[in-house]
């Protein structure tokens, strides 16, 4: 049960984990890694150049004891929704016994966070074993979802998910909320934005480039783009997608994998799941209505 990102040294007793499911983002700078893991007993020292999230989904440990630098020790079990932060370069000594379990964890490079989180007050997280915490629990588990469904939800999405489990980390840590949260973008930055948007519907659209549009940081950026819109930028451009899909539809030269990736998305499974989503039916459906009203 070699972790994902960092080094040190893993042993285990009658131990088996899953083949992992793995995604990564930005350059690598966001990695996702989800595994099953059976284990009579385990123990680990390890230490990540990268903040790291861990999620376990199911099942749980028989015991489990863990100590982080600089904070006290953990003594208790690993339980569904049970949550851990660890914060990057932060070395962790582990011992788990009797596990069965299933987690989902995420990775994400201290200098991209930097980028995103955009706030000069921003505290740093703070590490900690087996918490509890719903809205990063949400966060991460709609990520695992998309990934189990063969769906990659884009640059965009996990850019802005990573800028939400950040500030939700240092808020958890006592840090000051971000400033200006309700003001909405003017009409011209928007402007810039939207045509931005239709201009690149095909490419793999990142927040932080449209942040960068505005010399914003994103974690504004994206709370000034809901304030004046409605909805966050990631659902804005796939809404947008899914207009331009059903224009293209009409266009019976077209397959469905040519529009798939003529609207930036990334397969054709992606593109089903999102059409159905937000207009009820299936983009293979929709055509075929298109032809009998013409």
């Amino acid at each position: 049960m070699r972790p994902l990102v960092g080094h040190g040294r893993v042993t285990e007793r009658g131990g088996a984990v899953s083949a992992p499911v793995e995604r990564r983002w930005a350059g690598g700078a966001v990695a996702f890694d989800r595994r099953a893991w059976v284990c009579d007993d385990a123990t680990l020292d390890w230490t990540s150049p990268s903040h790291l999230i861990v999620l376990t989904e199911a099942g749980g440990t028989g015991a489990t004891e863990v100590r982080v630098d600089g904070g006290g020790p953990y003594a208790g079990r690993d339980a569904p929704g049970a949550l851990s932060f660890v914060p990057a370069g932060v070395r962790r000594r582990g011992s788990y016994r009797r596990a069965d379990l299933s987690y989902a964890a995420l990775w994400i490079d201290p200098a991209l966070g930097e980028t995103l989180s955009g706030c000069a007050g921003l505290s740093a997280p703070q590490a900690f074993v087996n918490g509890e915490d719903p809205v990063i629990a949400a966060l991460l588990t709609g990520l695992r979802d998309a990934v189990g469904d063969g769906i990659d939800p884009g640059a965009a999405y996990v850019e802005h998910m990573t800028a939400l489990i950040l500030l939700r980390l240092s808020a958890l840590g006592g840090g000051p909320p971000p400033t200006d949260a309700g003001a909405a973008l003017s009409r011209r930055a928007l402007a810039r934005i939207v045509d931005h948007v239709e201009d690149h519907l095909g490419d793999d659209i990142a927040l932080v480039d449209l942040a960068g549009l505005l010399d914003m940081p994103v974690d504004r950026f994206a709370r000034r783009f809901r304030a004046a819109m409605g909805v966050a930028p990631y659902a804005y451009v796939l809404e947008r997608r899914v207009r331009r899909a059903e224009r293209l539809l009409g266009e019976r030269r077209r397959s469905l994998a040519e529009i798939a990736l003529a609207c930036g998305f990334s397969s054709q499974s992606h593109f089903a799941t999102a059409f159905r989503e937000r207009t009820g039916r299936t983009p293979g459906a929709y055509r075929a209505e298109i032809a009998a009203r013409s």
